[in-house]
């Protein structure tokens, strides 16, 4: 089980390796509240960065949770709260 919460730097890895970086996106410094679409990022890119987490963290992210979370920072949210359940729930699979 792990400590390590799934932080922007995390995110920021995993995009990058789901999609490379897009041209003009700037994944520089605090980019929390923009959107995946402001970066440049389209549904299939947020699909593949999420089966990416889901693999690397061992947790479930469905469809909805992957379409409402339009910001990087809501992702970080969503993300980490699954990390939380699974560790509540004993289950010893989130890991970093």
């Amino acid at each position: 089980m792990t400590t390590h919460a799934f932080t922007l730097n995390d995110l920021k890895r995993i995009l990058r390796e789901a999609a490379g970086e897009q041209e003009g996106s700037g994944l520089a410094g605090d980019i929390r509240d923009l959107t995946f679409e402001q970066l440049g990022y389209d549904s299939l890119a947020r699909l593949e960065a999420g089966g990416r987490i889901e693999r690397a963290y061992a947790v479930a992210l469905d469809e909805d949770c992957l379409n409402d979370t339009t910001t990087l920072g809501q992702l970080l949210v969503a993300v980490n709260e699954r990390i939380t359940e699974a560790r509540a729930a004993g289950s010893g699979t989130a890991r970093p």
